[in-house]
């Protein structure tokens, strides 16, 4: 019986100096090869997906489960209306906080950004096993990526969420306070370290988006497998008929999950698609 694979990216199919091993360009393929179908679940939007070496898939699940797409064909967007960006600019602004706007034609970013975001990039990467210097290379490639506009500007209407440096833990609990309407969340370093707040629509979670798709496709839920290695994938696991965490995940996604395989680094990927008999 084919399945369909919902895989994570960051930390499950890359690494987090945004390589993907060759073992993991050779499972992917291997089970497309073989039938299955295979489907990025990421929080990575489409734009920054189009900057990274991967494998062919089937399909897109964007912005944590914002953006649907199969073969190419957008199947659902739900993200921030421009006035809820405005709002959140301003909001940023007042903090004195860097951020940037996540959205399938670009990532955009104001003046604060390109000069918080470098430092707090550089933690999230050397958090998750690179070292300083690597992680400071990566942190100025990452950086190449954005277009830094005026606020004014930051109002783009196809918005999937935006992310800002957090200060301290004080402003999320400020943003939850603020934007009752929103979802918001941390992600960040080692162990799920909080470096960074993001704020996108509520209802929006991996799980989700699984499910669109899959209503989209005509197929059942014990058909598929999901793998990842961190909280926000834990929605995606709960629905999904086996879910696999990556070694180098947090312990929450290690807990939740049916199978632990190696780290990313360590052929991950490749070890667990030939346990499941997918390749």
């Amino acid at each position: 019986m084919s399945k369909v694979i919902f895989t994570d990216v960051d930390g499950t199919l890359i690494n987090y100096q945004t390589i993907c091993p060759e073992s993991a360009f050779k499972a992917v393929n291997l089970a497309r090869r073989n039938g299955h179908k295979v489907v990025l679940c990421t929080g990575c939007s489409k734009y920054e997906l189009s900057h990274r070496n991967l494998p062919e898939t089937d399909g897109l699940i964007g912005a944590n489960g914002g953006y649907v797409e199969y073969h190419g064909k957008a199947i659902m967007h739900n993200g921030l209306i421009p006035d809820q960006v405005s709002s959140i600019v301003n909001w940023c602004r007042k903090k004195n906080l860097g951020l940037y706007l996540e959205s399938n034609s670009g990532l955009y970013c104001n003046d604060l950004f390109m000069k918080q975001g470098p430092a707090a990039l550089a933690r999230y990467v050397s958090g998750k096993n690179g070292s300083k210097t690597t992680a400071e290379e990566t942190a100025r490639e990452f950086l190449k990526k954005y277009t830094c506009l005026p606020d004014c500007q930051l109002r783009n209407d196809d918005t999937n969420k935006i992310s800002f440096v957090l200060s301290g833990y004080r402003d999320y609990l400020d943003a939850v306070k603020d934007f009752p309407e929103l979802a918001v969340n941390t992600w960040g370093g080692k162990d799920e370290q909080a470096l960074f707040g993001d704020l996108s629509p509520h209802g929006i979670n991996k799980k989700q988006a699984v499910r669109v798709l899959l209503e989209h496709l005509g197929i059942d839920s014990k058909d598929t497998i999901a793998f990842g290695d961190a909280r926000i994938d834990l929605p995606m696991f709960k629905l999904c008929g086996y879910s696999v965490a990556m070694g180098n995940g947090g312990p929450e996604a290690k807990r939740a999950a049916d199978h632990i395989t190696d780290d990313v680094d360590d052929d991950g990927l490749y070890k667990a698609f030939m346990y499941l008999g997918l390749i």
